[in-house]
């Protein structure tokens, strides 16, 4: 018998669970945590430039003949892209999940490669960029000036010189990106007027740039082969490249035949800008910086925002004077809140579970061992799941929770079928032990085959759904082959070590207490055991009660409402605006103040972070659309009714109502970041029959009209 190894050799079983333990201690140091299991979509990104072209010319000359090749790219799940009015192009290629996201680039890659000889000239000078693409909003970091001596051309610069770098290198960041392009560039305004005077055009002004802003190669001074007595080699070096105003103003358009020449200056004004003044931000009202930080796939979460959060402090030690920082948005707070209610629920559990037993047992000494037995199974189980790859979340201590009454079971049946014997037989606890193995070994096998039998299907699963069961069931499994593994070692090895023949009898207080217990327990038991004797003559009422059980069920899935994940108060949302086709960014720019001037006052929104000039869902710039990040206070301030992010999307819409400026689209987070924009799910119309954009935008003005009559949608 398998037991009486370990009943005869306690140290044995006792180390096997102590190396069970410290694989789970260990594992707990670096196994990922998260708030859902990893079930994002890998994501690979093609983006290219098209200067002066509109959205159509994209899509036909850049669009069409890149997706044609990239399409069917292998593990490809689908691809959508974006051309915008300011000529930039991107597209997202997603693949299935747990598929290699470098194998998955190089794929891309390659097929973009065979569409670039079709591509327009411009666009192959611009370049195109293929890279992986993480969807998983991380943080958002605004750079700011409290007392507003740096505007958001400087803040914006430093960021790119000094901050985005720095973050793209921290452990577990996939992306650093900056909303809002405003690279230090010369920008050089022209003047129509003196041009045509001239006879110049602008053509004549970018090839001049081109030819006289230039890194030429002179050659050297003294190289071989000269002759033998020759004693000094020199590199010749000239201006070069230009980079202040004044050089610029210099460059010579045209030498006239009197001597006298045309200079930029002479036509244009040039001065130091941003590279694109399409897209700005703003924190409170105030020019800022914008940083979203993108979280790598299958990484720490909240390890990765303590990072950033740590170099973020670093790097403030050198901020230049007049220049902070603040976090407009942090997914980690609400993962950390989400595992410390499931840690408390988790620690909950487990005093609830032994309290039970206490009072089942009646005896301290017995409840030692279920006590001992269950961490053992639940921390052993971590060094599973980060052997398979998983990560601790919210599914996964749910599990745990839920293990914690199977596991406790094994170590039940184990010391009441040892007390049992001792009772009966008046054996010493050694032998006493050995003889109740002989009798529950294979029954505890047996039990731990059919759990199994229930919880491994659930994790074959297919699907993105699939993928939440599968972590929820192997971490039950695994949880259930330890206990039974600490049932026939580790359990009767501490009943041999721990219980006594005389340990149910109590004097006393507590020994009348726990008497009066026993007693209830087995009227109890004597109770249920004269019910099922009469059911059992009366077979078909208990195939009636399970059939009205089962029906009841039935009709209550039907009837219940069902969805994915259900929406939850992540501390924060976004609002979309949208203004008529048309609108300039600095009409988009005045809208968002006024918008933000209405929500500010509302107590339980703590900041509020403004992006004009694009648009959040559809992820391009667009000069009539902007969002405002609207970070809720903490979650301890925020308990009074109403104060809840669904009800402070409700308040901010009820102060927008009268607001004819933009369509206002509320966004609450996705359950899960990364798998969507939003909450709530995503349509996608598709034209099949090759109509205009006008066509099917007309198509779905119509599919929204009837949507908005539909009862249940918001």
């Amino acid at each position: 018998m398998l037991s009486a190894i370990f009943i005869d050799r306690p140290r044995l079983a006792i180390v096997i669970a102590v190396l069970i333990t410290l694989a789970g201690l260990i594992s707990l140091t670096v196994i990922p945590v998260a708030q859902f299991p990893d079930i994002v979509p890998p994501q690979v990104s093609v983006s290219a430039s098209y200067p002066g072209a509109s959205a159509d010319v994209l899509e036909r000359t850049v669009a069409q003949p890149i997706e044609a090749q990239v399409n069917g790219v292998d593990n490809m799940l689908y691809m959508t892209s974006t051309s915008g009015a300011d000529g930039s192009y991107n597209l997202t290629v997603s693949f299935d999940v747990g598929t290699d996201a470098d194998i998955n680039t190089v794929n891309v890659q390659n097929r973009v490669a065979l569409a670039e000889p079709k591509l327009p000239r411009e666009v192959t000078q611009q370049g195109l960029t293929v890279k992986k693409r993480s969807s998983s909003l991380l943080q958002v970091v605004t750079l700011y000036s409290p007392d507003g001596s740096r505007d958001a051309l400087f803040l914006n610069n430093y960021a790119i010189i000094n901050v985005l770098d720095v973050l793209s290198r921290i452990r577990g960041v996939g992306e650093a990106r900056l909303f809002g392009q405003l690279n230090y560039s010369m920008r050089i305004w022209y003047n129509t007027d003196a041009l045509t005077a001239l006879d110049l055009t602008p053509n004549d002004i970018i090839t001049a740039i081109q030819a006289q802003n230039v890194q030429a190669a002179v050659g050297r001074i003294g190289a071989q082969p000269m002759p033998e007595d020759q004693q000094i080699q020199v590199n010749v070096q000239t201006l070069g490249r230009l980079t202040d105003v004044k050089q610029f103003e210099n460059i010579v358009l045209r030498a006239n035949t009197d001597g006298s020449v045309v200079r930029l200056r002479d036509v244009a004004r040039v001065e130091l800008g941003g590279q694109s003044l399409d897209t700005t931000s703003a924190l409170d009202g105030a020019p800022a910086a914008t940083i979203g930080i993108f979280q790598a796939p299958g990484t720490n979460a909240v390890a990765a925002a303590k990072a950033v959060h740590a170099k973020l402090d670093q790097l403030k030690q050198r901020f230049p004077s007049g220049v902070d920082y603040q976090m407009s948005f942090d997914t980690s707070q609400f993962v950390t809140e989400t595992v410390h209610e499931v840690l408390w629920t988790l620690a909950e559990a487990f005093v609830l579970v032994a309290l039970v037993v206490f009072l089942f047992l009646g005896s301290g000494r017995a409840t030692i061992i279920p006590i001992v037995v269950v961490p053992v199974a639940l921390i052993g189980t971590t060094a599973a799941l980060l052997a398979i790859g998983f990560s601790i979340n919210t599914i996964s201590m749910f599990a745990m929770i839920l293990s914690i009454g199977i596991v406790v079971d094994d170590a039940i049946v184990v010391v009441e079928n040892v007390e049992r014997v001792m009772r009966e037989t008046r054996l010493p606890p050694k032998e006493a032990t050995k003889q109740a193995m002989r009798e529950i070994q294979a029954p505890i096998i047996a039990i731990t085959l059919v759990l199994l039998s229930v919880f491994v299907p659930v994790g074959f699963v297919p699907g993105i759904t699939g993928k939440l069961y599968a972590q929820f069931a192997v971490t039950v499994s695994v949880a259930m082959l330890i206990s039974a593994l600490n049932a026939l070692t580790l359990s009767p090895a501490l009943c041999a070590l721990l219980l006594r023949p005389e340990h149910g009898r109590k004097p006393g207080l507590l020994g009348r207490v726990m008497g009066f217990i026993g007693r209830g327990i087995d009227k109890t038991s004597d109770g249920y055991a004269r019910v099922v004797t009469r059911l059992v003559r009366m077979a078909i009422l208990s195939l009636l009660v399970v059939g009205a059980f089962g029906a009841g069920a039935w009709y209550l899935n039907t009837v219940t409402p069902g969805g994915f994940l259900p929406e939850e108060d992540q501390g924060v949302f976004f609002l979309e605006m949208k203004l008529p086709p048309g609108a300039s960014v600095s009409r988009t720019k005045e809208v968002a103040e006024k918008l933000r001037g209405v929500v500010k006052d509302i107590p339980s929104v703590a900041s509020v972070t403004s992006i004009v000039g694009r648009s959040f869902i559809d992820g391009i710039a667009e000069p009539n659309a902007g969002f405002l990040v609207l970070l809720l206070k903490p979650f301890d301030q925020r308990t009074g009714p109403g104060m809840s992010v669904f009800g402070i999307i409700q308040e901010v819409m009820t102060r927008t109502a009268t607001m004819r400026d933009a369509i206002l689209i509320p966004i609450n987070l996705p359950p899960i970041i990364g798998l969507g924009t939003a909450g709530g799910f995503q349509y996608e119309l598709e034209d099949l029959l090759g109509r205009s954009p006008a066509e099917i935008g007309s198509v779905a003005r119509g599919l929204i009209v009837k949507a908005n009559q539909t009862p249940g949608l918001t």
